[in-house]
């Protein structure tokens, strides 16, 4: 209902901590949204041969997923995207206080379906398959003679910048890169500044600007009278500029804009540029989409994947009855140019979708296509 990805309500923790969506008694299970479909993508071992991998849910409580999830779970999720309401619905889909009882129809991949009874609830811990990867902040290898593959899962530290620069001796050796961002959350814009200024040989790089609603009650009122006609014929500055700031506040759209300029870097320090795919996802979100602004201008560099989170902001957070909490966004970033990325997501140049059979199979084809398109170069020159 709330439409932003950086407003949200937060219920009290000791209400949190009843709610399951991943427990239901001796089972444990975790969904995605894999091609518009809500998919088991880990279950516990226990499990794993009643309802494998690549099991799709289409039934809940007697109501098809899709319907179900508009009814009961889409409501209830901030998002500034539609594509990321679909994520949060699939993972979201079953959570409910301890105790709640769902009829769930699974659909497994040899077609067979399964009717389960579950109940919300932890009873023990269950093992996860596949386990849950191994977080790192940085990570380097060679994908191929001359491909490089660096991935910057955070900004949230500056001490990924130390990891890169470690690394750059070896960086330095690479013909073509990969640079994966699709598991960035965010952290600092200046920290992946840091980082890019290394991969180009611009010293000046245009970020994201910035506006706020301004607020003033009076001309919000006066706005209610005011016309767009009635400035017809006007020509004193002053008028033309109050019916402007009345129109506007009576209609939410009046702005302060922060002062602007671009970030100059100074480098001494050897640099690589090279043809390099930055590889993006609905997950890829906040300062991970700043640096992907920063970078627009970059002719070497080539956005492949899906869609970015579509959401940043400054949240004023604030708490409520009861030991709830909330936040509401206070500023709108937009591209230099004025172009939109809230809402809308970093666009990919070339859009990468992972489809069931990708995941059943254990695939990556944002990676392949990276690897693919890279090649390709060889053969453009």
């Amino acid at each position: 209902m709330l439409k932003d990805g950086h407003t949200n309500v937060y219920m009290p923790v000791e209400v949190a901590n009843k709610l399951y969506g991943v427990y239901f008694g001796d089972y444990r299970f975790v969904l995605s949204n894999i091609d518009g479909q809500t998919v088991v993508t880990r279950i516990n071992k226990e499990k794993i041969k009643e309802i494998p991998l690549g099991t799709v849910i289409t039934e809940v409580n007697g109501m098809p997923t899709a319907e179900y999830q508009k009814k009961y779970v889409k409501p209830y999720i901030s998002s500034s995207t539609d594509y990321i309401v679909e994520d949060y619905a699939a993972f979201r889909l079953l959570k409910a206080p301890e105790g709640t009882k769902h009829t769930v129809v699974f659909r497994r991949p040899d077609g067979k379906e399964k009717t389960l009874e579950l109940t919300c609830g932890k009873e023990k811990e269950l093992a996860l398959y596949p386990e849950m990867e191994e977080w790192k902040r940085f990570e380097f290898k060679w994908l191929k003679k001359g491909v490089a593959y660096i991935s910057l899962n955070s900004f949230g530290s500056p001490e990924i910048i130390d990891m890169f620069k470690k690394k750059l001796p070896e960086i330095y050796k690479a013909k073509k890169l990969v640079v994966d961002l699709r598991k960035n959350g965010g952290g600092s814009t200046s920290t992946g500044l840091a980082i890019l200024q290394y991969l180009t040989t611009d010293n000046v790089f245009y970020g994201s600007k910035s506006r706020s609603r301004l607020h003033i009650p009076s001309y919000k009122a006066w706005g209610g009278w005011a016309k767009a006609e009635d400035t017809v014929g006007m020509t004193n500055p002053e008028g033309l500029a109050w019916h402007k700031q009345a129109l506007e506040s009576a209609r939410d759209e009046y702005y302060h804009d922060f002062p602007y300029s671009p970030d100059s870097v100074s480098l001494d320090e050897k640099r690589i540029k090279v043809p390099t795919v930055l590889l993006i996802g609905h997950k890829t979100a906040s300062a991970a989409e700043d640096f992907l602004i920063l970078a627009d201008n970059q002719k070497h560099m080539t956005k492949m994947g899906e869609r970015t989170f579509g959401s940043t902001g400054q949240p004023m957070v604030f708490d409520l009855p009861g030991g709830g909490s909330a936040r509401v966004c206070t500023k709108q970033d937009l591209y230099p140019d004025g172009r939109e990325f809230i809402g809308v997501g970093v666009l990919p140049d070339i859009e990468v979708k992972k489809t069931l059979e990708d995941f059943i199979k254990d695939r990556d084809p944002g990676l392949k296509a990276a690897l693919k398109f890279l090649k390709e170069q060889d053969r453009a020159l």
